[in-house]
């Protein structure tokens, strides 16, 4: 194990950190197991917000490490270009079992940024097999896509575009869905459907004929717990099937039982023309996403293209990786037979019920739940984002990993944690709001 006290910690960039604070007082893990991680002073965390809500089954899950290390000893790579192995076969076959009946082809790829990057070019290659130039996207303010390009592109957070000028030309935002009117409301609210309407002024403004897909996060994660309000994702849908215009769900965050059901198509009855997805598809053990997209998505773009000849111009060296492909298939195969995602469904209740007992402490602004996922907004102090850079740290310090982006903790305990656990994070939380400076 490597002594700290003898590392500078310099050479190592790290991403969507205070790097010159952090290098000042670290905070590092040196080791993890279910719901807890140790950090390098001997310290016990543990862990409300599943890392970066990608591990529901818990740190280290002995059958995922058995399974990469199984199929490390057969391969350790094979060019997705041209040849294949089985388990990437055999874990598209999973995914699809998962995913709406309409969706049942899987292009994988190596995190959430690539999966968005890949969904973007399935949408313009679908349209230009149709023999239409469609190259209008469409995202909503707060949205969090991702960081490639693309998804930079189609962010809705200010502070991941404003060093990055140089994004995508014609993306339109439509206005996000969390209002003032309903604070401390679990679940989905009744305010703010009508901004869906939005997508119909875009429609009227540019031209359906202009606009290849509607990206849209069912439950915008990152930007701190956004749950759609009743009639908004199915607003969006009709509009879609109205004009012809492709809707993604990105499901980064909120698949695999996060929100209620496999992905957000069951937790909200609404059917999206592709998914992109990563974090728990591998139990966050080994960097993997992917893109499900409609049958006939996948058919047009085939059969557009001439008899053995390459049909989409796209893809990654690590595409479909052997240790990858093992690891989400033991995960999958973990959440069927351990029911991780109907134990989600069971505990949700009580965790809502626990989040909400926060909203009593003169900190907290509004707390948004839905499933086993809650941000818990706290009011401004001196410029936004400080209280939440100070509340973080001082969970840590604490006992309790919980992400904050600006000023919202949010909050995903692990599937697999007890009452007990969401207690521990629930208190944890509470003491150290108390430790703040007013």
């Amino acid at each position: 194990m490597l002594d700290v006290k003898t590392n500078s910690l310099e050479e190592f960039w790290m991403p969507f950190t205070d790097n010159r604070g952090f290098k000042q007082a670290p905070r590092l893990i040196t080791g993890a197991a279910g719901v807890y991680m140790t950090d390098h002073k001997g310290g016990t965390v543990i862990d409300g917000s599943s890392g970066l809500f990608c591990s529901p089954a818990g740190h280290c899950h002995p059958r995922i490490i058995e399974a990469v290390h199984a199929a490390m000893q057969e391969m350790t790579y094979v060019s997705p270009f041209g040849t294949g192995h089985p388990m990437s076969f055999a874990l598209a076959q999973e995914v699809a079992r998962l995913t709406p009946e309409t969706i049942n082809h899987v292009f994988f790829v190596n995190s959430g940024s690539e999966a968005i990057d890949t969904a973007l070019k399935i949408a313009m290659a679908y349209h230009y097999a149709r023999g239409e130039r469609r190259t209008r996207f469409v995202s909503r303010e707060r949205a969090y896509h991702g960081v490639n390009i693309g998804g930079v592109s189609l962010s809705g957070l200010v502070n991941n575009r404003r060093a990055f000028p140089g994004t995508m030309p014609d993306v339109v935002h439509m206005r996000h869905t969390w209002t003032e009117e309903e604070l401390f409301v679990p679940g989905q609210r009744a305010t703010g459907a009508d901004r869906a309407e939005d997508l119909k002024r875009f429609i009227d403004n540019y031209g359906a004929e202009t606009i290849a897909a509607v990206f849209v996060e069912p439950v915008a994660g990152s930007t701190g717990t956004l749950p759609p309000p009743k009639g908004y994702l199915e607003r969006l849908r009709q509009i879609c099937d109205e004009y012809g215009l492709l809707l993604v769900f990105d499901d980064v965050i909120c698949g695999f039982g996060r929100v209620g059901g496999n992905f957000s198509a069951d937790a909200f009855g609404v059917v999206p023309d592709m998914i992109t997805m990563a974090k728990a598809l591998t139990n966050g053990s080994i960097p993997m996403g992917a893109v499900a997209v409609r049958d006939d998505i996948y058919e047009t773009v085939t059969d557009s293209a001439a008899m053995g000849g390459i049909e989409l111009f796209h893809g990654y060296t690590y595409s479909g990786h052997p240790a990858a492909c093992a690891a989400g298939l033991a995960s999958l195969g973990i959440y069927r037979e351990e029911g991780l995602f109907a134990r989600a469904a069971e505990m949700s209740p009580y965790f809502e019920e626990a989040i909400l007992t926060l909203a009593d402490h003169p900190m907290v602004k509004d707390i948004r739940t839905i499933g086993m996922m809650a941000g818990v907004e706290l009011h401004a102090h001196e410029k936004p984002g400080k209280r939440g850079t100070l509340a973080q740290i001082e969970m840590f310090w604490g006992g309790l990993h919980v992400k904050f982006t600006g000023d919202t903790g949010i909050v995903a305990p692990m599937f697999v944690a007890e009452r007990a656990h969401i207690d521990e994070i629930v208190g944890k939380f509470r003491k150290a709001l108390d430790t703040l400076p007013q």
